[in-house]
């Protein structure tokens, strides 16, 4: 099982053959879809879905209904390689997949809540969870937690507890364009101040490096 960091929230997962993608956005090279089985989308903002990159694929996509109207809008060539899924759905996207939660998270009160699903995916009996744009847990227990790191809905004490009481032996850090190289390397001596102290292993990967 590999799994790349490709950008911000993008993460590829190889497993036996097969490649999956999650989130390919606006800070996402093109190259990420390249020779990809599926997408997953995790909800509608930019930095985590981007019609272009769909468009560049052959791939099956697999997401929520909220992102599946933008595309058959935005994109109606990819529309007929859509699946839409629910909550709690377990689906195959060459590799099983289960959809988590269902909102994203508060980005300010009088913002109205978009809709937002994470993904647990089985890479040969090593389990990968992306949350999206929440900090839903997966509802199991999870050998890689792909935790959010900066985001203006997110405070570092947040992301700590979020890693905690998920409590995957591995955390690898996403959604990390937020911040500016300082601010980075705040969340990572914070993580690394508590994480370690349960068990857990946290890091952050340029992009294109592998866990």
């Amino acid at each position: 099982m590999r799994i790349t960091k490709l950008g911000h929230a993008c993460v590829r997962i190889e497993h036996d053959g097969t490649t999956v993608v999650i989130d390919p956005g606006v800070f996402t090279d093109p190259s990420a879809v390249d020779g990809v089985d599926a997408v997953l989308v995790t909800h509608e903002h930019p930095d985590h879905y981007l019609a272009a990159h769909l468009e560049a694929a052959d791939a099956p996509v697999f997401t929520i209904e909220a992102v599946a109207a933008k595309i058959r809008e935005d994109a109606p060539a990819v529309a007929e390689r859509l699946t839409v899924v629910r909550p709690g759905e377990s689906f195959d996207a060459g590799l099983p997949v289960r959809a988590v939660g269902e909102l994203h998270a508060v980005i300010h009160p009088e913002f109205p809540r978009i809709t937002n699903s994470g993904y647990v995916v089985d890479a040969g009996g090593t389990r990968v969870y992306h949350p999206g744009d929440a900090l839903t847990g997966p509802g199991e227990e999870v050998d890689v937690l792909l935790c959010p790191v900066s985001a203006p809905w997110l405070k570092a004490s947040e992301a700590i507890e979020f890693a905690r009481a998920v409590r995957a032996p591995r955390n690898l850090a996403i959604h990390d364009r937020v911040y500016s190289e300082a601010g980075l390397g705040i969340i990572d001596a914070h993580m690394n101040a508590f994480l370690p102290k349960d068990g857990l292993e946290y890091a952050r990967l340029a992009d294109g490096a592998d866990l």
